[in-house]
C-alpha cells in the first residue's frame, strides 16, 4: 500500500554515507556500487525518486546499468562473459526505471522495459533461443498487439529490504506499460521471484524450454518464463498489488510513502513519460520484419549480459 505526500514536505533529513557489499541473482539482484553512496533520509525513512524514460534520451544513466550486470554475473561465478556492450542504449524501444537521489547524483537501483520489435530481440529470446528457439514465434505472436519483457532489475545494499528491487520497480514498470501501448509482457524470473511476479498478474509459460524453465545464466541456475497477458487489466494480480498498480498509473507525478513488511520508503515517482515525441508502436514492430532467429553461433560457455 502506498500513503500519498507533499513532494518536498522534508521535515527532517540525514544523509548516510554507505559501503555497501555484493549480493547478486541474475535478473533480480544486487551488485558492488564502487563509490560511497548518500542516502538520505526522511523521517527515518529513505527517500528517493523512481522516474521513467526511454533509453536512447539518456545514455549516462543507461551505462550504469551495463556496468551492474557486470557485477551481478561475476559475483555469481561466471567468469567469461560476452557483453552486448552497450546496443540496448541505442534501442529506440527500450524503455527505463531509475530509482535515484531527488538530486539526481546517486542511483540505488533500477529496471527496464525492453519492447518486441526495435533494433534487438527482447533479452528473453537472447537468452533462451539457442536453447529453444520456439521462444521466437512466442514473442513474435504476442508482438502483433504489442509485448515487451521487463528485465534487468536491480538495486543497491544500502537501499535492500525495503523493496524497491522487487516489488515497487515491478509495479512501476507494469503501470506504464499500457502508456507505451503494450497488453502483455514477459519477464524471465530466479526461482523466488516467481511467486512476486504471480502476485502482479503474470502465469507460467509452459510452452517453451522445459515446462516454461531453461538452466540460465549458468547450468546450475533455474530461470523461468513468465507472461502477464493482460497489462490493463490485471486479471490475474492479487488486489493489493492490482490496486497499487492502478493508483500508480493513475498518478503518474506523486510522492508515496510506500510499505513492505513494517519498512517505510519515500518514493518521488515520475511515471508521466511525456517526452515520446515520435513514439511509434506499430513502426517499433515492424522493425523486427517477423519473428527472431538465431544469427549466429555462440560459445556456450559464455554468457550473454542483457
Amino acid at each position: 500500500m502506498g500513503i500519498p505526500v507533499f513532494p518536498g514536505s522534508f521535515l527532517k533529513l540525514k544523509c548516510f554515507n554507505i559501503y555497501p557489499t555484493i549480493e547478486y541473482f541474475p535478473y533480480f539482484g544486487y551488485f558492488k556500487i564502487e563509490s560511497i553512496v548518500s542516502l538520505i533520509l526522511n523521517n527515518n525513512r529513505p527517500t528517493v525518486r523512481l522516474r521513467a524514460f526511454r533509453a536512447i534520451d539518456d545514455p549516462e544513466t543507461c551505462k550504469r546499468f551495463i556496468k551492474g550486470h557486470e557485477h551481478v554475473l561475476t559475483a555469481i561465478g561466471v567468469k567469461k562473459v560476452t557483453s552486448s556492450k552497450d546496443d540496448w542504449m541505442f534501442n529506440p524501444a527500450a524503455f527505463v526505471l531509475i530509482v535515484e537521489s531527488l538530486d539526481g547524483n546517486f542511483v540505488y537501483g533500477g529496471a527496464r522495459i525492453h519492447v518486441a520489435g526495435g533494433t534487438q530481440a527482447l533479452p528473453i529470446e537472447e537468452a533462451t533461443g539457442m536453447m529453444d528457439p520456439k521462444i521466437f514465434d512466442l514473442v513474435w505472436a504476442h508482438a502483433q498487439s504489442g509485448t515487451g519483457e521487463g528485465c534487468g532489475l536491480w538495486n543497491s545494499r544500502e537501499i535492500a529490504g525495503y523493496g524497491i528491487g522487487s516489488i515497487f520497480l515491478t509495479r512501476a514498470a507494469i503501470a506504464i506499460a499500457p502508456k507505451i501501448g503494450l497488453k502483455s509482457l514477459f519477464a524471465l524470473c530466479a526461482p523466488y521471484t516467481i511467486n512476486l511476479t504471480k502476485a502482479v498478474g503474470y502465469r507460467q509459460e509452459t510452452g517453451v524450454g522445459n515446462n516454461g524453465t531453461f538452466y540460465y545464466p549458468k547450468l546450475d541456475l533455474l530461470a523461468t518464463t513468465m507472461v502477464l497477458d493482460d497489462v490493463e487489466e490485471l486479471s490475474l494480480a492479487s488486489e493489493l498489488d492490482r490496486q497499487a498498480i492502478l493508483d500508480l498509473r493513475q498518478m503518474g507525478v506523486g510522492a508515496r510513502i510506500e510499505t513492505l513488511r513494517s519498512k517505510e520508503i519515500e518514493i518521488h515517482y515520475d511515471l508521466g513519460l511525456n517526452d515520446l515525441e515520435g513514439w511509434d508502436l506499430n513502426r517499433i514492430i515492424q522493425m523486427s520484419n517477423g519473428p527472431r532467429s538465431i544469427t549466429k553461433e555462440n560459445d556456450p560457455d559464455k554468457i550473454i549480459i542483457l
